[in-house]
């Protein structure tokens, strides 16, 4: 067993009453730091499990068998900013800076997963890891991110699902191949 450190965004009642505090525990959230910033709710886990798709899934499932409570989504699911991708592939800033703008390297560098005109540019890191594979032939660091954004994409198209027409509801699965 390996211990995976996450954070899942919650919504639904305040989390800081004692009672429901003590309803999480209790659900099997005894891995988990309760906390909020703003109005943002959420849950830090250290979950030990053999892999991190059953680590998240599982802390998903015992938060959700407290009424009104419902996961969106993981905290940075696999978004890095260019200082993040410097640290990760062993580069400088500037030199990731200048792959991104397409002065260095082969150029088509990922598009980001903000807005490309944004001053905070945020990328998806398998998107960044492919590129440097392929183009560089660089291998930085092995990583689940893939199956963390998959996980994440499922969890925001749950909570964004159940908010759209049933009409619309077609063209969602046909889009995503449900």
């Amino acid at each position: 067993m390996k211990t995976y450190q996450f954070t899942l965004i919650v919504d639904g009642p305040d989390l800081q009453v004692d009672d429901l505090i003590d309803s999480l525990y209790e659900a099997g959230c005894d891995d988990a730091l309760v906390g909020r910033t703003d109005s943002v709710q959420y849950l830090d886990f250290d979950r030990q499990a053999t892999s991190i798709d059953e680590a998240i899934l599982s802390a998903v499932a015992d938060i959700e068998l407290i009424d009104g409570l419902e996961v969106i989504r993981l905290a940075d699911a696999g978004l890095v900013a260019m200082a993040d991708i410097a640290v990760r592939t062993g580069r400088t800033r500037e030199s990731v800076r200048l792959l991104v703008a397409g002065d260095r390297g082969p150029g088509g560098f990922p598009a980001p997963a903000t807005d490309p005109r944004g001053r905070y540019r945020l990328w998806r890191w398998p998107d960044v890891e492919r590129w440097f594979a392929t183009e560089l032939g660089d291998n930085p660091p092995g990583t689940d991110d893939h199956l963390v954004a998959a996980i994440n994409a499922g969890l925001e198209l749950r909570h964004h699902g159940r908010r759209i027409t049933p009409e619309r509801e077609t063209d969602l699965r046909e889009l995503v191949g449900l």
